[in-house]
């Protein structure tokens, strides 16, 4: 018994589209340098940040910091410092990365709906990039010196970049599902 293939109406095929070269590059170089902070985020580990670095991210004040800075031995914080700079060269990856993505998801889809949630999604990285810079600054400069207001304004910073990271990624998989 053989089943005959489905047939599907007029303008309805699937059509199936290769990810550029530019954007599995992007993926690519992306994944290993996530790899290679998680790997210096490890040495980062103490009873006072078990988390490593994202307990500085949204330590919130100067004496958290403080305390998790005391906890960290000098080499720990050279890596720390080195984290936060390679963190930079990440935000430009990712951010590139999803833009192209975005814009790749958008080539086909031509609805009103489709093309504002493209925009706000780009809006999100954008804000997700700027304050992931913003972070990566206070926290350069905590290492030096612990500061209330820039602990406060980097931990704010934080939660913008994960918030923006997770709405966006959410927009992503809208438009991907729109039609």
């Amino acid at each position: 018994m053989e089943f005959a293939p489905i047939q599907r109406p007029p303008g309805r095929q699937r059509t199936r589209r290769r990810l550029p070269a530019q954007l599995k590059v992007g993926f690519a170089l992306s994944a290993l340098l996530a790899i290679a902070l998680l790997l210096i985020n490890q040495l980062l580990h103490t009873p006072q940040a078990p988390q490593g670095i994202v307990n500085l991210q949204l330590a919130g004040n100067a004496a958290h910091t403080r305390d998790i800075l005391q906890s960290w031995s000098a080499q720990q914080q050279a890596w720390a410092r080195i984290s936060l700079l390679l963190d930079f060269l990440l935000v430009a990856l990712y951010s590139a990365t999803l833009l192209l993505l975005t814009r790749h998801l958008l080539k086909d889809r031509p609805g009103v709906r489709e093309r504002t949630a493209g925009r706000w999604v780009i809006i999100l990285f954008a804000l997700a990039a700027v304050s992931d810079c913003i972070e990566n600054l206070l926290l350069l400069n905590n290492l030096k010196e612990p500061d209330d207001l820039f602990s406060l304004i980097a931990t704010f910073s934080a939660l913008v970049k994960f918030t923006g990271l997770m709405l966006g990624s959410a927009g992503l998989v809208i438009i991907r599902a729109a039609r």
